[in-house]
């Protein structure tokens, strides 16, 4: 037990040296090649930040255990919204682009709608099971095709501002591709130890994705993000939140149902509902006046709101 205790004490220790070696090599690369810092937010930060779940996911799909997976990503992007973006603000107010404002939060809500409607096969195709199917997992890796497209036509218009350190190339390679590794390696020393403890508990699988995992492989956005508030990097933080729940569900779960076929619970559809929520609820904050600002009060109203939800899945095993 205390081995164990140990080891998630090193694997959060190892996250945040990924995530300070992450932003500092990220936001150096995005200034030496001349794009903005919200575009390696949305991509190279935010791949590396998803890849505790891409990891977690793929495991969870080639041992058949789809509540883990579903639970892992849509309770990552509540997570992400509430527990993250509700810290980081709670910090420091965030000023929002109005790129990411008008196009990539609408776009996180699109993908989560779609999800629902794709799971939903009794609801809107009156099937005899909910699941994500192969071919569900193939159209959202398409979608996710598009994202890519729109975020390479956006790398081209946009340009670097504000005062980010620049790095030698070399270095600045190293501490990307270091924290990128470091990020890995400490979510999942994290997380092992993490589901040891819960299964003692005797939760079950659901729970331990919607909880444990969630919180656990999102870690790596949460050190990255409180990183990137902490050295004024506004961009970075949210666009880091926005392109993790984008990828979480077209990439990974896209990934994941092409891999195994998914079941959908029916209680897994109150988490999406959930998770549609709270990322209306973040597309409101941020467009009503004064727009394009995470306010303290919007970080305190997201984090009383996960600690109902967290609440809530306890209470419903």
């Amino acid at each position: 037990m205390i081995i164990t205790i140990l080891l998630i004490i090193l694997g959060l220790g190892i996250l945040i040296a990924g995530a300070e070696g992450l932003v500092r090599g990220a936001s150096s690369l995005a200034k030496r090649i001349g794009i903005s810092s919200l575009v390696i937010g949305l991509t190279v930060v935010a791949f590396g930040t998803s890849m505790p779940e891409l990891t977690v996911n793929i495991f969870a799909a080639l041992r058949g255990a789809p509540d883990i997976a579903i639970g892992n990503i849509v309770g990552s992007n509540i997570a992400n919204i509430l527990l993250i973006l509700g810290i980081a603000a709670l910090i420091y107010p965030l000023t929002v682009k109005k790129s990411t404002a008008y196009k990539e939060i609408p776009l996180a809500l699109l993908a989560i709608v779609i999800l629902f409607v794709m799971g939903n096969d009794i609801l809107f195709d009156q099937n005899s099971a909910n699941a994500l199917t192969r071919t569900d997992g193939l159209t959202l890796i398409g979608i996710f095709g598009i994202f890519l497209f729109y975020v390479i036509n956006m790398a081209k218009k946009e340009k670097v501002t504000g005062q980010i350190k620049t790095y030698p190339w070399p270095l600045a390679v190293a501490l990307t591709i270091g924290g990128l590794i470091l990020l890995v390696i400490g979510g999942k020393v994290l997380v092992d130890n993490a589901i040891i403890l819960a299964q003692l508990a005797g939760m079950s699988e659901a729970l331990i994705g919607l909880t444990i995992m969630a919180v656990g492989t999102s870690l790596p956005e949460l050190a990255t993000s409180v990183v990137a508030v902490m050295h004024h990097q506004d961009d970075i933080a949210v666009g880091n939140i926005v392109g993790s729940n984008i990828f979480n569900v077209l990439w990974i779960l896209g990934l994941t149902g092409t891999i195994s076929y998914l079941p959908l619970s029916a209680q897994a559809n109150i988490d999406l509902l959930v998770c549609i929520g709270v990322t209306l609820l973040l597309l409101i904050f941020v467009l009503v006046k004064p727009g394009l600002k995470l306010q303290r009060w919007h970080g305190f109203t997201f984090l009383l709101l996960y600690i109902c939800y967290i609440v809530y899945l306890i209470y419903r095993g």
